[in-house]
């Protein structure tokens, strides 16, 4: 079978703060899993370093692993360290920015996508 989570070690204990490194003036991101129901991904923030504000379909969840970010949901700014956690709901403007170097997990998690039969089954029913 194919490994579903990427570039970790595997059956072992790991700290997942290592396993992306931070390189001066770049952001590094390491993608762990992705597909139409979700994405998770390693991000290291070189101090100073943002991804703009845009807004995704899917619930995102921040954990921070390592030094300190600034999160930034619909022009609302909140300071997240090592070991908390925030959501930035589907749908809205959110930012990330490096206050000081920063390591991160973001989980996303997509809506279910409605099949063309689905599509169909709902116009039918909707008729009766």
């Amino acid at each position: 079978m194919d490994k579903l989570i990427k570039h970790l070690p595997r059956a072992q204990v790991f700290a997942m703060a290592d396993e992306v490194q931070y390189l001066p003036g770049q952001i590094v991101s390491k993608t762990l899993s992705q597909n139409k129901s979700h994405s998770l991904t390693l991000f290291a923030f070189d101090k100073g370093e943002e991804i703009s504000a845009h807004k995704s379909k899917g619930d995102a969840m921040v954990y921070a692993l390592d030094g300190v970010g600034r999160i930034t949901i619909d022009d609302e700014d909140f300071i997240i360290k090592a070991g908390e956690a925030i959501i930035m709901p589907a749908g809205i403007p959110h930012a990330v920015y490096g206050e000081e170097r920063f390591k991160m997990l973001l989980i996303v998690v997509f809506p279910p996508q409605e099949s063309k039969d689905t599509r169909e089954n709902k116009v039918k029913v909707k008729e009766k």
